[in-house]
């Protein structure tokens, strides 16, 4: 007979062995819910009252007027006519940025990892290289290519070496939303690259074998057999970037603040600045926006798994 039983096997014979999952997925669910899902339930509070107040209980109960504030508009397709002229200009210009953002990060990305796929020299340092970027914080990013770009870096530097003129390229609009761009690509390309390159590698040589004996093109090969066997992974990164881009803020700020102007406010920033920046602070207003932000990226989830279940089903 066992004098000493266990601390684990007295759990399971008291639990029952169905149970025990639970008991170690309990610390995570309480984390969860008390970072993740009460937050989300206060948002929702401060969302629908209104005041300056910083407590829930003494804020008065509005409804909808938060929204409503949000959504006035006398032509959608023009800032200047809403209500709120900060937040409509906040949501084209991540429109703008989420537009050549993904296009660009997904592109680059199928691009790198065909190459890195192929049997070139020093291929392991390539790949080191590209994911390298994505090790590093987005503030610390931000620095080194605002340092590159200021009036004075290292980037003016090099034109007037060269007897060209200094371009202030945080200054101009058209300027900072292409740096905007280029900088977050740069930053997380590395991290797309290697989940298509996991998918590449997943392809059987033999499909490309076989379709080498009849004499299919390199090219032809890509569109017929590449890119349909990539199609899962190609989804989950142009989601994923998409979720990413929509959330844009801390390279952006730190790059340019979000001038010049409001050429690069974004609309996490417009949230940011509501809710704690701006002299006045209104949490209500960015409680608000921050949940119209929020169903957008429900609604991309939502479409990510409807895309991913038509294709397994097609399949």
């Amino acid at each position: 007979m066992r004098l000493f039983e266990p601390p684990m096997a007295a759990l399971q014979r008291v639990l029952g062995i169905g149970r025990m999952p639970y008991l170690f997925l309990l610390p995570n669910l309480a984390f969860f819910g008390l970072f993740v899902i009460t937050p989300l339930f206060i948002n929702l509070g401060y969302s629908v009252t209104g005041g300056t107040d910083l407590y829930l209980t003494e804020r008065p109960f509005v409804g909808a007027e938060q929204y409503g504030f949000l959504f006035e508009c006398g032509n959608y397709l023009d800032p200047t006519s809403c209500r709120e002229d900060r937040f409509w200009r906040g949501v084209y210009n991540t429109m703008t940025f989420v537009t050549f953002q993904v296009a660009f990060m997904v592109l680059f990305a199928l691009v790198t990892a065909l190459v890195l796929n192929q049997e070139i020299r020093a291929r392991g340092f390539f790949r080191a290289v590209f994911f390298f970027p994505v090790l590093l914080s987005p503030v610390v990013v931000a620095l080194i290519w605002k340092w590159i770009l200021l009036r004075d870096g290292l980037l003016n530097a090099m034109l007037l070496e060269m007897g060209l003129e200094r371009i202030l390229w945080l200054a101009n609009a058209n300027w900072a939303m292409f740096w905007s761009v280029f900088v977050s690509v740069w930053a997380h390309m590395g991290f797309y690259t290697l989940i298509l390159l996991a998918g590449l590698q997943a392809i059987p040589p033999d499909l490309y074998e076989a379709a080498e004996m009849d004499g299919t093109s390199r090219w032809r090969a890509f569109w017929r057999i590449t890119l349909p066997l990539l199609w899962p992974n190609l989804l989950v990164v142009l989601v994923l970037a998409l979720i990413r881009a929509v959330q844009i803020f801390d390279e952006v700020y730190v790059l340019t603040g979000g001038g010049p102007g409001t050429a690069t406010q974004f609309l996490v920033q417009y949230i940011y600045n509501t809710g704690f920046a701006n002299r006045v602070q209104n949490f209500g207003l960015a409680s608000a926006a921050s949940v119209v932000l929020g169903v957008v990226l429900f609604a991309l989830t939502i479409t990510q798994l409807a895309l991913a279940r038509r294709r397994d089903g097609a399949a």
